[in-house]
């Protein structure tokens, strides 16, 4: 019975992981292919629908990790995907107007870089046992470089869509109201970006660890 679910769980993940790994092949085709034809003024609405899917489809992984299904800590999933989650939905489909800035390019570049090398890794790990060791440096060398222009572009459109957020009072609850509650998602994105300052330095730390034994391990086996 336990073969059985073990097999079971492998099926899953090789699945679920091969299947986001297309979504964000989508994305970084759409992307490079609309950067070259039409520039980057038309990359977000060229990738919206699979960038959509694709992120969001990342809320299983917290699910996974909350389940048992993989070994991946919470504390290290949850503020990765809800930072990306809220770019995605909160800034870039919330405000049409920072859509076209340069930083969505650097963005959804980045992004998509990262993830078809991290879903491919682990899609292959889960369907074969264990993935090639270019791969594997490829999973925990990348971020050395994504991380940071991911971050940047991700601060950056946050910043560019606090005069539209304050504008528009978007999501916000303003008083007077029968409820005599306020809330004002202006200052909810100063919050994100003030957790930027303490956990992109902490996430970047964390992985550098990963990528130490990860690497490490490698070289041993």
């Amino acid at each position: 019975m336990a073969g059985v679910l073990s097999g079971l769980k492998r099926l899953y993940l090789t699945i679920y992981n091969w299947t986001v790994f297309v979504g964000w092949l989508q994305v970084f085709f759409l992307a490079v292919k609309t950067l070259k034809e039409s520039g980057h003024q038309h990359v977000y609405d060229a990738v919206e629908k699979p960038l959509l899917l694709a992120q969001s489809a990342a809320i299983l992984e917290i699910i996974h990790g909350l389940v048992g299904l993989v070994r991946s800590p919470v504390s290290a999933t949850l503020p990765q995907i809800g930072s990306r989650l809220y770019v995605a939905w909160g800034i870039l489909w919330s405000f049409p107007e920072v859509r076209t800035h340069v930083l969505v390019s650097s963005l959804v570049i980045s992004w998509s870089i990262t993830e078809i090398i991290r879903y491919s890794f682990f899609g292959t790990k889960e369907a074969f046992g264990s993935a090639p060791s270019w791969l594997l440096w490829l999973r925990y060398s990348t971020f050395l470089l994504l991380y940071p222009t991911g971050i940047t572009s991700e601060v950056g459109l946050i910043y560019n869509a606090l005069p539209f957020i304050k504008e528009s009072a978007k999501y916000s609850v303003l008083m007077p109201n029968k409820w005599n509650f306020s809330f004002d998602y202006y200052y909810v994105a100063f919050v994100v970006l003030g957790v930027y300052v303490p956990g992109s330095p902490h996430m970047y730390t964390y992985m550098l660890g990963q990528r130490k034994k990860a690497l490490s391990k490698s070289k041993k086996e």
